[in-house]
């Protein structure tokens, strides 16, 4: 659905961009990486949070090389959408982006977020390093003991594998197609889904 309402209405044209390598903690800076479904709504929901630096968005955890977003969409590749978050350690915790992780994704569909389907929709908690690891296992184990909500938790942990920034129109999407945005995000019934989950925030 994304993909149609995106390239329907914009008519972009799609460039590949030099995959990055995320940076350790360095000076307090620190990286992590998040797929949860659509990367604009995870982007949106992390841009907020008091600590992060930059929110980037792109893919991961497919075998292709330098994939574009037609590649992905169409579930050729294996990446999943996902956003590389940079944040200062002294500021935020990653037991606290943990918790905005999980109150911003439906953990009970595998390959899929809300109306969009595929692997690369996938809900994963993408580590780097051993720290990020038993900490993300942990918060999954905790989560589900206290989900409040009766279905099974399909939520992936894995390591962080090469980040490809996706396209520029994609980065953020919500602030410069504002209008285009929150039709998508209403239509697709996030807000709700999560409410329902979750309850009121």
């Amino acid at each position: 659905m994304k993909a149609l309402l995106l390239l329907a209405s914009l008519g972009a044209t799609l460039v590949t961009l030099t995959p990055t390598v995320a940076r350790g903690a360095e000076d307090g800076i620190a990286v992590t990486t998040f797929a949860g479904g659509c990367f604009w709504c995870m982007e949106e929901a992390f841009e907020k949070v008091d600590g992060v630096v930059e929110v980037v968005s792109g893919y991961m955890g497919g075998s292709e090389k330098n994939p574009n977003y037609q590649q992905v969409s169409a579930g050729r590749t294996g990446h999943a959408e996902v956003i590389q978050v940079t944040y200062r350690a002294d500021q935020v915790t990653y037991e606290e982006l943990l918790k905005v992780f999980w109150r911003n994704i439906d953990p009970t569909t595998p390959n899929r977020q809300f109306c969009d389907g595929g692997s690369q929709y996938r809900a994963e908690i993408f580590y780097h390093g051993s720290e990020q690891q038993a900490l993300a296992q942990a918060s999954l184990a905790s989560v589900r003991k206290t989900k409040p909500f009766a279905a099974p938790v399909v939520t992936q942990v894995s390591a962080a594998a090469e980040f490809y920034p996706a396209e520029d129109y994609h980065q953020d999407y919500y602030k410069k197609n504002p209008t285009r945005y929150k039709f998508y995000k209403w239509n697709c019934g996030r807000a709700q889904r999560l409410e329902e989950l979750w309850g009121k925030s």
